[in-house]
């Protein structure tokens, strides 16, 4: 069967195309029925099976053909999709579909069966049987879907799909977490989140939440940081040989962080960006020294912007004395809110001294090296308490560093770090809550994910046609 064909079976093309659609408003060279007649069939060997070949595909073209209609009502615009969409537009469509059915609202009186399906759906290798509160239940091969989606996360909707699963299934994130290759999957997220610029912020926070999500895992905060990785090519800041998977992460999360505070300023990026790191700090092993040195670089930027707004309110204030006309700025708020980043920046590295101080000489050097900047913060209200830790181990090792004299390599130091290690007594270091955050959705999701959706029905369908100005749900500079 070819839609090349002026002639399908004894039929001229035209006249099968009004009958497998039940309209004489079809056109011979619409792009849907003519996809559909690209499909190869087997031939049938007998008149009962033509028949039934005939009444089948019958059925099929015009069930998709509803769906179809409902999508393009109305519609005379649309957008060019990506070389990626059109080399597989039917996997990019099921996609997309697929996303739409998943986040419509509950009824009244029922759950989302599209949704209780995504939520409860096993492998194919689970024999085990669903139970009988769930109607509908089915099974696939995670192994196929892992790797789908391992290779497919430069676009949104596999990204959002991603997170679906990792959020609802708990089938789903059990086999995940216990991969072996979980580069496989985090090296693409991460990647999104290096190349920010380039992405909506849409896409940005479903990368950075599947990272949440996953840090909430031990296991996994361990194994990242037992994954080497050799050339990261798409790491242009720095040349890394060979970094583990772990240190990298670190490395595009505290750049994400860096970004946001120069350009858009958005504290949900912020926030979920440090809660990320925080799961990870008690865990963290052998950090590379790129990574340490950028998480107390990081820490020095904060502390230059926190000096900043300080001198910032207290020019406000002395010109405010003078002139009762002049309203202040709200220096107060921005103190608070780089206050309460700096305080979290403390309490990762004061996790990962407190957890796994003898796995990380590199981030003690880094102390050591900018040991200055914490000096300001010892006596500050706000930092006292979690300033301990960092202020002993600062000045344990400050002093077995004076005792082995001036001019010492690099690699002295470090051996005396970790000599000294196993000679700090561990009962010194004042013991604080573990740091843990969980991803929890907001109340009302659907008022992001729905029109989000959308957007990439929009901007991602292949051949579906929209009228721009008729749209409502969504800015038109939302992709």
């Amino acid at each position: 069967m070819g839609s090349n064909s002026s002639r399908i079976g004894d039929l001229p093309k035209n006249e099968y195309l009004k009958k497998l659609s039940g309209t004489e408003s079809v056109s011979e060279n619409d792009p849907f029925w003519n996809q559909l007649l690209s499909f190869s069939f087997p031939a049938p060997t007998s008149s009962t099976e033509l028949k039934l070949l005939e009444e089948a595909t019958i059925s099929v073209c015009r069930s998709l053909a509803g769906l179809w209609t409902v999508f393009t009502l109305g519609g005379v615009g649309s957008k060019v999709a990506a070389a990626s969409e059109l080399s597989s537009p039917l996997a990019n469509q099921s996609l997309l579909l697929l996303l739409v059915l998943a986040n419509l609202t509950d009824a009244a009186d029922a759950p989302n069966p599209y949704r209780q399906a995504i939520m409860s759906f096993k492998n194919t290798q689970d024999s085990s049987p669903f139970p009988s509160s769930i109607p509908h239940a089915f099974q696939i091969n995670f192994n196929s879907l892992y790797m789908a989606l391992c290779e497919q996360q430069t676009s949104d909707q596999a990204t959002l799909l991603l997170y679906t699963l990792l959020h609802q299934n708990s089938n789903i994130r059990t086999y995940m977490l216990a991969r072996t290759d979980m580069e496989n999957l985090v090296l693409p997220i991460l990647e999104i989140l290096y190349h920010v610029e380039e992405r909506n912020s849409h896409h940005v926070y479903m990368a950075l939440i599947i990272l949440l999500i996953l840090t909430e895992d031990d296991g996994f905060n361990r194994s990242i940081h037992e994954v080497m990785l050799k050339n990261i090519t798409w790491y242009s800041e720095r040349v890394l040989t060979e970094i583990s998977l772990g240190s990298l992460l670190i490395l595009v999360v505290i750049r994400t962080i860096q970004y946001n505070m120069t350009r858009t300023r958005d504290k949900y990026l912020h926030t979920n960006c440090l809660a990320a790191l925080a799961n990870m700090s008690a865990q963290f092993r052998s950090l590379h020294q790129y990574a340490a040195q950028r998480i107390v670089s990081l820490f020095s930027l904060l502390s230059k912007k926190h000096n900043k707004v300080l001198e910032q309110a207290t020019q406000s204030l002395r010109g405010s004395l003078s002139s009762n006309d002049v309203p202040l700025p709200d220096y107060a708020q921005d103190l608070n809110v780089i206050e309460e980043v700096i305080r979290m920046m403390l309490e990762i590295i004061n996790s990962c001294l407190t957890n796994s101080l003898h796995h990380n000489p590199n981030l003690v050097y880094a102390l050591l090296y900018k040991r200055d900047l914490f000096e300001q913060f010892r006596t500050h209200p706000s930092f006292q308490d979690i300033m301990q830790n960092i202020d002993l181990v600062i000045t344990f090792f400050s002093s077995r560093l004076l005792q082995a004299g001036a001019e010492l390599s690099v690699e002295r130091v470090l051996e005396i770090i970790k000599q000294g290690v196993v000679a700090l007594p561990k009962d010194r270091l004042k013991k604080f809550p573990e740091l843990k955050f969980k991803y929890v959705e907001e109340e009302q999701p659907e008022e992001f994910f729905i029109p989000y959706v959308w957007s990439l029905v929009y901007n991602s369908a292949v051949g579906l046609y929209w009228s721009p100005q008729d749209i409502q749900l969504f800015t038109m500079d939302s992709d």
